[in-house]
This record gives C-alpha cells, structure tokens and sequence, in this order.
C-alpha cells in the first residue's frame, strides 16, 4: 500500500465520520451512503465504499452486510500513442519547469513506473550508465510500493537524454526539494492533454505494439504475481536479462 493510498483512504474514513458525527447511526450512514452514490461515478463511490465497509465490518457492526454495492460499469481502456506524447510534450514547451517535466514524461512513458513510484524517486535511483530505474520499497525513506517489493525497470535513449539534462541542471544549484515533486506536477499536468498515471498505460500499449512479451512487462510494471502461475514457478529473469529483453522491444528505434 502506497502512501499516497493510505492518505486516500484515511480521507475517506474521515469524511465519513466527520458526517455520522462520531456515532454508528445506520440511518445517518446510509443517508451519506445515497449522497456519496448521486455525487460521484460508480467507481469512485465503490473505491470509498469499499474502505467504508472495511472499516465497520473491522468495528462488527452489525447492519454492514444490508449495504450492496451496484455492478462494475463497463470499461474501455483509453488509447494512448507516440502522438499524445508529443503533444502533451508541446503543451509544456514555454514552461519553466519544462526540463523537469520532459524527464518526468519520457521516463514514465518508457519505464511503465506508477505516477506514486515517479514521485518517490531519487537521483540515486536513476542509473544513468545503464538505463535502469531503481523502485525502492522502503517505507522508512518514504518509499513503497504496491507490492511491498522493490524492482528495476528500463527506459530508452530518447529518456536517458532528458535524464541527463535535468538532472545536470538539477545537481547544480537548482531549488527544487525533490526530483519530482507530485503537488507542484499534479498541478501542473491538471489541464495537460494526459495526466502523469496514463504514462504507465502508454507504455503498456506501447509494449504490446511492439510485441513485448506480456509475462516480461508484468514483471517491468511491478503487477502481483499471486495469480500467475507462470511468473510464480517458472519465468525466473535476473536484471540483466529483463535489460536484454527490454532494449529488443524499446531501443529499436
């Protein structure tokens, strides 16, 4: 669990307290049940739910189990290609931040990081020499991951060029706290024409373009492995090979 998500779901408990006024009164709680429900999209409504039930089944309460959640919607995954890139580049292009933010695109686009393990990067993570992005789990320096386990991933060229530049500019007198600080980029990527979490999905499309083996960019994208049985008992790959495989599909061009 990212600390971006227990931030989320601390937020959700609180509001929902904050209008029960401290008091488990079923009636008070479906009220801001059918609220939540007309305010926002099923999926939201079901992410907050979801905490919301965790949260009284953990206190035993005894009328959660009345409370059913509407189906999934159907979902179409939005297309991403090279052209979205470019123009979300050319949005930027007169911003003053525009190193930064060029680094922040290419190296999500071609690494596949989560928008959370971008912004918890260090300059100590990015591994110039060999093209390798180091995702850290470790939640005493305020880094973690979805799976509770740290992983090295990739990017091309056209990233390492933009890495070096910014981070040259950077490591010499520059004032920014972190490398890429998510309040100062969320804010920024608001009205941009993609948002940071798509770069994962653009290069997950990307991959599959490309012919990418599927189990290796599960691997790359750091998904659970519980239910794959191939990634479980048998596709064992050392860094180095993950690196191999990862320059045939994405520095070919």
């Amino acid at each position: 669990m990212t600390e971006g998500h227990i931030k989320e779901v601390d937020r959700a408990l609180k509001r929902y307290q904050k209008y029960i006024l401290f008091r488990l009164d079923k009636g008070k709680s479906i009220q801001y049940f059918k609220r939540l429900q007309h305010d926002s999209s099923i999926s939201y409504y079901k992410k907050q739910m979801y905490q919301i039930l965790k949260f009284l089944k953990h206190l035993k309460c005894n009328w959660v189990e009345e409370i059913q959640l509407p189906k999934n919607p159907s979902y179409s995954p939005k297309r991403f290609s090279n052209s979205d890139i470019q123009n979300t580049l050319s949005f930027f292009k007169q911003n003053p931040h525009f190193l930064q933010i060029k680094a922040l695109i290419l190296l999500g686009v071609t690494s596949g990081l989560r928008a959370e393990e971008l912004y918890q990067l260090t300059p100590k993570d990015i591994d110039l020499q060999n093209g390798i992005a180091r995702v850290s789990h470790n939640p005493q320096n305020g880094q973690t991951t979805k799976t509770q386990h740290s992983r090295v991933s990739f990017f091309n060229n056209e990233a390492l060029s933009a890495l070096e530049e910014y981070l040259s500019y950077y490591n010499n007198g520059c004032t920014y706290s972190r490398l890429f600080p998510q309040t100062t980029l969320t804010r920024l990527f608001s009205t941009a024409p993609i948002r940071v979490k798509h770069l994962r999905k653009a290069f997950s499309q990307e991959w599959d373009r490309r012919g990418g083996p599927t189990s290796i960019k599960k691997i790359l994208l750091g998904h659970s492995i519980r239910n794959d049985v191939d990634l479980m008992h048998y596709n064992a790959q050392s860094p180095e090979d993950l690196k191999k495989i990862y320059d045939k599909v994405m520095n070919t061009d």
